[in-house]
């Protein structure tokens, strides 16, 4: 899906299929865990997504926020014009999501945003790329940034494998996957990213389902592995 394309219904499948992983294997868990620590209700936000595929996880953020008294506003990037009509198409009850064309490797001015997000990116980037993104990500985010990926193990291979053979058969979504999971990054190679990036002070975990983290949370006055650390007033 990386690929330049049309819209097509094979593409509409495979995001689909995208949204639907998102849902039970653990995206949308991982992005609530943290939207509950750190967004106050009656708060105001700006939000950045990067890589937005499906655009699932902002509507995931304004979902959020609707409950809450929140006021939000997302800005939903990809550089796949298709992908993008797609996600708008399915966002038209979201008025508070706007989907732009732009790379995640240059979009966005320094604090412009109150939070920074991208998941399930970073992999299909290189080592040098996925390294400047994290840079981009804590120069335009003066709150909150939250990268995630998968963490690659003979766990998440022979589970990929599993699903795309009985679940996710459609041929983009299983070529897409395996190589998903070939090309993530260990535990250790996605800390050494941060740290390329010069990160500091940054939270690093393990998530269900094949999923770890890197955040930044400069409201934080706790260590930032400290997932039950109270989230910042204002």
């Amino acid at each position: 899906m990386d690929r330049p394309q049309p819209v097509s219904e094979e593409l509409e499948r495979d995001l689909e299929n995208l949204v639907s992983l998102n849902r039970w294997f653990g995206s949308h868990r991982l992005l609530r865990l943290f939207l509950r620590r750190w967004w106050q209700i009656d708060g105001d936000y700006r939000v950045l997504d990067l890589c937005t595929g499906a655009g699932d996880l902002p509507r995931i953020m304004v979902n959020f926020a609707r409950q809450r008294g929140i006021r939000l506003q997302v800005i939903a990037v990809d550089a796949n014009p298709a992908t993008l009509e797609i996600a708008r198409a399915r966002s038209a009850g979201y008025p508070e999501i706007s989907f732009v064309d732009g790379s995640a490797l240059t979009y966005g001015a320094p604090g412009e945003f109150d939070m920074v997000h991208c998941s399930l990116a970073l992999h299909h980037f290189s080592d040098a790329d996925a390294s400047r993104i994290l840079q981009r990500t804590a120069l335009v985010g003066n709150r909150w940034v939250l990268v995630s990926d998968l963490e690659r193990s003979i766990f998440t291979t022979g589970g990929i494998w599993f699903l795309t053979e009985l679940i996710y058969r459609d041929s983009m979504t299983r070529n897409d996957a395996r190589i998903s999971a070939q090309r993530a990054f260990s535990f250790r190679e996605f800390r050494i990213l941060a740290e390329d990036a010069g990160w500091l002070g940054y939270g690093h975990g393990r998530f269900l389902f094949s999923r770890q983290a890197l955040w930044l949370d400069r409201c934080a006055e706790v260590p930032q592995e400290d997932l039950q650390a109270e989230p910042c007033l204002g």
